[in-house]
């Protein structure tokens, strides 16, 4: 593989280019928003506060890590131990409970891209009625006791297989997610079962990692084979390139022809002056593989504590860059757009909040200022003294505190959608 390309795939690279758009926004060079730092200390104390309210005064290591599990315990069922359980009296050992996280964990991520502001899911049995990425994370759980994502013909359901990923339809989709484009409209519903259509050809592809059946859950033998204690996280996120690389959809960046995935040309990079930027058609490409990100922080979990395995390197992860975490610094007024961006905003949107496509300059600017900020405000909360002893870490962060903030402060302001200040079209498969 080319240096170059290889060089976009990694998390360093998400790092330390956005880093690279922070130090022109705070010369002012940023092409489409005004950077305002004197609003991080409104920001670092209102995350801060919300961190304090729900785990104050004493429960701060009782954080979990910003991941896929948490989703499922919403409305406080305790889903994912009933899963397991129920694997436990059906004679599982850890090894096999873990795989089959790993299979329910890999496709409630990928189905998870933003629901848009309409959609919810009416769960059987309570009728509780849940939406976005909590009303996705119930939606595939159900999906995934129910066969879904497995052989029919085989001896277990609640497994995960590439033939079946690959052969699903979206009437299925439909079906489980209880999708009605009149009524119950759920964004880009055929792009995310495109996604699971390749993730199973490429789960088949990959059969060093995933086996013969290209099962999602063989990730776990592949990163437990040499018995050591502590796994690295590169080496995970190596794998997961590996299989998500593929399975993106084709009008993403390419660099010689090649995917690389949740990258994107980005304008304001070619303002700087010191980078190692000037390589070509690569100089100017921002990567952020978000989805990808945010499936290594949701599967590292069972490992942790079914297996008690600890990790290496995963400090390498980032910030997410969506519209939770970057609505956060809109709303608390870190980002502002400039006004030439705010009005073509608006003219796409013709409405009262400015919508840009997920490819465009506005949105992937707005997402490298994200990550950087991200890690800005993980930095300023440590420094703050305000947790004790406890050194929270940034997906503690991120689940507690950013995320959450986001998630309250679009609900406060908007609280019709509950939508993000800025919109973009995305496809369902990115944002």
């Amino acid at each position: 593989m080319d240096p170059k390309i290889r060089d976009l795939l990694s998390l360093q690279a998400v790092r330390e280019r956005s880093q690279l758009v922070l130090q022109l926004a705070e010369k002012n060079l940023l092409n489409h928003y005004d950077y305002h730092p004197d609003r991080l200390d409104a920001t670092v104390d209102y995350v801060t506060s919300l961190i304090q309210r729900d785990f104050g005064p004493d429960r701060y290591n009782e954080i979990p890590p910003h991941g896929r599990w948490q989703h499922f315990e919403v409305g406080g069922v305790p889903r994912i131990a009933n899963l397991l359980n129920e694997q436990n009296e059906r004679g599982f050992n850890h090894q096999e409970r873990v795989r089959c996280l790993v299979d329910l964990f890999f496709v409630s991520v990928l189905l998870d891209a933003g629901a848009g502001d309409h959609w919810k899911f009416t769960e059987p049995g309570t009728g509780n009625v849940y939406t976005r990425s909590e009303g996705i994370a119930v939606a595939s759980y159900y999906m995934f006791l129910n066969g879904d994502f497995s052989n029919p013909e085989g001896k277990f359901r609640d497994i995960v297989q590439g033939a079946a990923l690959r052969d699903i339809t979206v009437e299925a989709l439909y079906k489980g997610f209880q999708i009605d484009d009149e009524t119950n409209p759920l964004v880009g519903a055929a792009a995310r079962v495109e996604i699971l259509q390749k993730l199973g050809q490429s789960l088949l592809d990959n059969r060093e990692i995933f086996g013969p059946d290209g099962r999602p859950g063989h990730l776990v033998g592949y990163m437990t084979r040499t018995g050591e204690e502590t796994l690295d996280y590169v080496e995970l996120w190596n794998a997961l390139q590996t299989v998500l690389l593929p399975i993106w959809p084709s009008d993403r960046t390419k660099i010689s022809g090649n995917p690389i995935g949740d990258a994107w040309p980005l304008s304001v990079l070619s303002k700087h002056e010191s980078t190692p930027l000037q390589d070509g058609e690569t100089a100017t490409i921002q990567p952020f593989h978000k989805l990808t990100q945010w499936l290594a922080y949701s599967l590292k979990v069972p490992f942790e504590r079914l297996l008690q395995k600890t990790w290496k390197n995963d400090h390498l992860g980032t910030g997410l860059p969506e519209y939770r975490n970057g609505g956060l610094f809109v709303d608390m007024g870190v980002l502002t757009l400039k006004p030439a961006a705010l009005e073509r905003g608006l003219k796409i949107s013709g409405g009262e909040l400015p919508c840009f496509g997920a490819g465009d300059d506005e949105i992937v600017e707005w997402r490298a200022m994200t990550v950087a900020l991200l890690d800005l405000l993980h930095k300023r909360i440590l420094e703050s003294g305000k947790f004790g002893d406890v050194k929270l870490s940034l997906p503690q962060v991120l689940e507690a505190g950013s995320w959450k903030a986001g998630r309250e402060l679009a609900a406060e302001r908007r609280p019709k959608t509950k939508s993000s200040p800025i919109l973009n079209s995305g496809d369902g498969t990115l944002f």
